[in-house]
């Protein structure tokens, strides 16, 4: 007998084929499918008598077979089978094409159940290629009521996914009910096993809306359960207060060759007061692309390493070695006439910056790891490889991290742990120029205080963003061209790697070949993905970084960070083909120096959403609104990728729910402060403790 952890494979009609099928929708066990939740319903509630079906509707009818055969369509060549239906009104023709198969399992006299589109030709009214299924003791799960639909992938069928579910659906009362019971009934939650039963086979439309409420609820209340947990460990947490050194803070700000924004302002002075506090700070500095989020994490790191006494130094890790040789360049410039040391270790590179000397020296890893462990370095910026290494700090105060969803939570933790001072914990400061609206924000970084830059710098010249047809491709390709002869440079994205005939979608490998061979065949062209190896990304990069390439025909991997204030021209293929927030990403690869910067996007789509997400991002230019409208359009999910670490998978979850959310934000705090160490909800308990490697919605 089959268990919730059992293998899918243990269900009937499930071979090791289906199950290789499965796993692609990780599918691996009989909870993974029961978790397996649609996405949409059909409503074929209605059974409507043969008299009363109207043309172009779809109609769910049920009768009883008079008559099936196979024959041949003599004009197209193909199988048809031909049945006729009757119920107590009138006759109905139904046709399957090229599904000969059928009239094995169909016989005249079956009871069967129809759900399909009802048609007419030249002989009347027609059902063609509808869903049937006989009417046996368990009654109809395809064509009756309102019928699931689910993800798929290639050879699984609605019908099947349907089948194997009604199979094991009421294995979902095992699963263990982690919510409290006095919070179910605060806000009338139905037990979880009732909302799994009824998300997949709701008998009313009030049956799918108070099973999403219950399984919603799941993914926010655990969410907003390991924000107050976390919290409580931070109260618990002894951190290094930093005191705030107002003159030598307000001389550097002074000395920078540009003035700050507002924002930039008000999110340095949050940071610089989180740092004399004796718990450690956790604070996300959100800035568009472009805000200037780099010289605000200056600003702290600066006052860090002023307070000499403490010996107090700071790390900013960042996702790639590119990334992190850019912040050092950057930090290198605005620390040119302080008394600050910066270091820069990453897997290939390791130097100290003397700024008293004006001198940088090259450094082996042995060399600078006991340089840093002696505190002869105040500020270090680089990559994973500061948790890789054996590297030691002398007293690392604050941690700063770039784009922190792009690290494992081990790695943020690993980096956290090598302050060299066993008694206190370093502040920590994430920052992204990921847009996230401040609902996502609230219940995906509960735990954090946020800093928002929304300003961006005066000088900056706004980036001209134009939609481009297939008709206007050879007139861009004049404009591309004039503008490198002008000494400019040009991204190209593209949304794959190889060619795909069965999407039609452009690949970096065909737009690299037909860039370079037939349209700009004297220019320097490369091509960056995802499948080259680190060190080959790193020196395409570098080369385009130094101006050695024309174009750079590139996946979706430039997305994050690099400067380049040359390029001024970002031209994305089939650009229906990503979200707003990420071509936001990409536009924002331009417009970093004193030229003009074009966004070019291209489509030949005439989907009239896709032109009208697009249409948004040519009008504005703010990140912020544009990661909301996405959001309401896409989901989480899809905007931000929940294959990027740090955004749990919400299936069901509404971020524009806000009466949820509180109401979930209410529940985890009245919980935990009655009982912090969630003694009397062991199986509550239980799952926070799972929460990374599990489903948030049930067991």
């Amino acid at each position: 007998m089959a268990s919730l952890n059992s293998s899918i494979k243990s269900i009937p009609r499930v071979g090791e084929t289906t199950g290789k099928k499965l796993l692609k929708l990780d599918i691996e066990t009989v909870q993974d499918l029961l978790m397996h939740l649609p996405f949409r319903y059909e409503d074929y509630s209605q059974v409507t008598k043969i008299n009363n079906l109207v043309i172009n509707t779809n109609a769910n009818v049920v009768g009883t077979i008079e008559l099936i055969q196979n024959k041949k369509s003599p004009r197209k060549r193909m199988n048809i089978t031909e049945a006729l239906i009757t119920d107590d009104t009138e006759q109905l023709r139904v046709i399957w094409f090229n599904q000969p198969f059928i009239i094995k399992s169909l016989k005249p006299g079956d009871k069967i159940s129809l759900a399909g589109k009802v048609e007419s030709d030249y002989l009347g009214i027609v059902m063609n290629s509808p869903m049937f299924e006989k009417i046996g003791y368990q009654g109809p799960i395809h064509t009756q009521g309102l019928i699931p639909n689910y993800r798929l992938t290639y050879g699984v069928t609605q019908k099947q996914m349907r089948f194997l579910i009604k199979q094991v659906i009421d294995k979902a009362r095992e699963i263990i009910d982690w919510l409290p019971g006095e919070v179910k009934r605060d806000l009338r939650l139905l037990d979880i096993s009732d909302a799994i039963q009824k998300i997949h086979f709701p008998k009313t439309l009030k049956d799918i809306e108070e099973a999403k409420k219950r399984l919603a609820f799941n993914e926010l209340f655990l969410l907003q359960m390991r924000a107050q947990i976390a919290r409580l460990q931070k109260e618990s947490t002894k951190a290094q207060g930093i005191p705030f050194l107002e003159k030598e803070t307000k001389k550097f700000v002074d000395s920078l060759p540009f003035t700050l924004t507002d924002d930039q302002k008000k999110s340095a002075w949050q940071i610089l007061l989180d740092l004399e506090k004796s718990t450690p700070m956790t604070r996300l500095l959100e800035g568009d692309v472009g805000s200037g989020k780099t010289v605000v994490a200056a600003i702290a790191m600066l006052n860090v390493a002023l307070n000499d006494k403490l010996e107090a130094q700071s790390a900013l890790m960042a996702p790639t070695e590119i990334l992190a040789k850019q912040h050092y360049e950057g930090i290198k410039k605005l620390y040119s006439d302080t008394n600050i040391n910066l270091g820069l270790f990453t897997r290939s590179e390791q130097y100290i910056f003397d700024p008293r000397t004006k001198i940088e020296e090259k450094f082996t890893k042995k060399k600078i790891t006991q340089a840093i462990k002696n505190h002869e370095v105040n500020v270090v910026i680089g990559t994973h490889s500061l948790v890789q290494e054996s590297l030691e700090f002398k007293n690392l105060s604050l941690v700063i991290i770039d784009e922190q969803h792009r690290f494992g939570v081990e790695q943020r933790k690993e980096l956290i742990n090598k302050s060299g001072n066993p008694d206190t914990t370093p502040h920590f400061l994430s920052m992204t120029a990921t847009p996230i609206p401040r609902s996502l924000a609230m219940a995906l970084f509960c735990d954090l205080d946020i800093s928002i830059i929304k300003e961006l710098p005066k000088n900056r010249k706004p980036i001209t963003t134009k939609l481009v047809y297939e008709t206007n491709r050879n007139d861009t390709y004049v404009f591309i061209r004039n503008q490198i002869k002008s000494g400019r440079q040009a991204f190209v994205v593209c949304p794959l790697i190889d060619e795909s005939d069965k999407l039609g979608v452009k690949s970096v490998k065909e737009v690299y070949e037909r860039l370079s061979k037939n349209i700009f065949p004297n220019l320097n062209i490369e091509m960056l993905h995802g499948r080259l190896k680190a060190k080959e990304k790193d020196d395409i990069m570098n080369r385009f970084i130094n101006n050695e390439t024309n174009i750079l025909v590139s996946t979706s991997i430039i997305e994050v960070g690099v400067d380049i204030p040359n390029a001024s021209i970002m031209m994305i293929e089939d650009a229906e083909r990503f979200g707003l927030a990420q071509l936001h990403q990409f536009r924002g690869r331009v417009g970093r120096g004193e030229h003009q910067s074009y966004c070019l996007l291209f489509t030949e789509s005439q989907n009239k959403d896709s032109l009208e997400r697009l249409g948004a991002l040519v009008k504005s230019s703010d990140g912020f609104q544009l990661a909301q409208m996405d959001l309401k359009m896409r989901g989480p999910g899809e905007v931000f990728g929940t294959a990027q670490k740090g955004f749990p998978d919400l299936k069901v979850a509404n971020l524009f729910d806000h009466i949820l959310i509180k109401n979930a934000q209410d529940q985890a705090e009245k919980i935990i402060k009655e009982d912090s160490d969630l003694k009397i909800y062991p199986a509550l308990r239980e799952k926070i403790s799972r929460m990374d490697t599990d489903n948030y919605l049930a067991g």
